[in-house]
């Protein structure tokens, strides 16, 4: 039986890995799998070695302050997948962990092939990167097309599978009239304690702030397992009688397609957003030192990679400083009033996103490039 080890470091890797190997199990039942990984992974019987939480960092100082835990995670994450010996180590995403135990285990075991989806972004930093990834991936699967160009000048086998959330899936209809009705913002505070910490108390006055002018909203947080507790607190706190929590990954997605508008951190699920067609917003506040070590480093302009494809700002990005509640109400709202604004946005997005979609499904096409390597 050939054998597989899913290596993730955040909620949203585990999410995009138990995507294409749900895709590879249609495909291919005998493989036996082991992971680090989360609630997504477990959803489809895939047992993860140890918390996925242990091992989510985020930002410069994160790391740093955790050096010593990372590196002890590294080689007890190493020692498993050795013991497990499988076929293909498959790494998501967070390369500062995943990337690091794949170059010991290529060291350590070569006919392991290793094959990392979500390439780091080697065309907003550090680009040498790619002449080390080469000595120890087999292959690497890109999100965005015009990716191939810097991997292809090392040499490094890579293969454009389009990003996973702009599958074109259709999940069963579920109707949510009856615990949100009325117009909605959908809000995507992030899951990460550093982004919580940041980001909620700022929208929660923002929603206060739209309350107050008795603007007629209700407002829809969008949560994980490791978000929902703090979320609910916080909003409990606050008396916020026109705001719901959401955790389940289906309703989630019914709640964005019948939402007016959405918030976003900057991130992946900003995508997810686009491919509904809803007008956004997006925000993101870090620490004083990770926003200056970003900057020094960083040669884009823009944090949603709509906008970074495009080199101009699309979706509004209140950043640092703009991220607060006032420019957040007022942008929001001047937004609202200007439906033109919104539909030059929505038009402008769609053609982004079909530019961005693979063939088939990214999923689909991962798993087949996961599957060429057991054969």
């Amino acid at each position: 039986m050939k054998r597989i080890f899913i290596l993730t470091g955040e909620p949203s890797g585990d999410k995009l890995a138990a995507k294409v190997i749900k895709e590879l199990q249609k495909t291919k039942k005998d493989i036996e799998y082991l992971s680090v990984g989360g609630q997504h992974l477990n959803s489809i019987g895939i047992k993860s070695i140890y918390d996925q939480k242990d091992i989510t960092f985020i930002a410069f100082t994160d790391i740093l302050l955790n050096l010593f835990k990372i590196k002890k995670k590294i080689n007890e994450t190493v020692k498993k997948i050795l013991d497990f010996n499988p076929d293909i180590l498959f790494s998501v995403d967070s390369p500062d962990f995943t990337l690091r135990v794949s170059k010991i285990i290529k060291l350590k075991k070569p006919d392991i092939k290793t094959i990392h989806f979500i390439a780091p972004k080697v065309w907003a930093w550090r680009e040498g990167r790619v002449k080390k990834m080469k000595s120890y991936l087999d292959h690497i699967l890109l999100l965005f097309n015009f990716e191939k160009k810097y991997f292809d000048r090392e040499k490094l086998k890579n293969t454009f599978v389009g990003h996973p959330i702009l599958d074109n899936i259709n999940h069963e209809k579920i109707e949510i009239s009856e615990l949100l009705s009325g117009n909605i913002i959908s809000i995507f505070p992030g899951s990460r304690s550093s982004e919580l910490n940041s980001h909620a108390p700022i929208l929660i006055e923002f929603i206060k702030k739209m309350n107050k002018e008795k603007i007629n909203y209700n407002y829809i947080f969008h949560a994980n397992n490791s978000s929902k507790d703090y979320l609910s607190q916080i909003i409990k706190k606050n008396n916020l009688e026109n705001v719901e929590l959401i955790s389940n990954e289906k309703i989630k997605t019914a709640a964005i397609k019948k939402s007016t508008f959405a918030i976003v951190k900057s991130g992946t699920v900003s995508l997810e957003v686009c491919k509904y067609g809803i007008p956004s917003i997006i925000i993101y506040k870090m620490n004083f030192l990770n926003f200056f070590i970003a900057k020094l480093f960083l040669k884009i302009k823009f944090a949603n990679m709509i906008n970074i494809i495009n080199n101009k700002e699309i979706i509004p990005e209140l950043l640092q400083k703009k991220c607060n509640s006032d420019e957040i109400y007022n942008t929001v709202n001047y937004l609202l009033r200007k439906p033109e604004l919104i539909n030059e946005q929505i038009k402008k997005v769609n053609k982004t996103i079909e530019e961005l979609r693979s063939t088939t499904s990214s999923s689909n096409e991962a798993a087949n490039i996961l599957l060429s390597y057991l054969r």
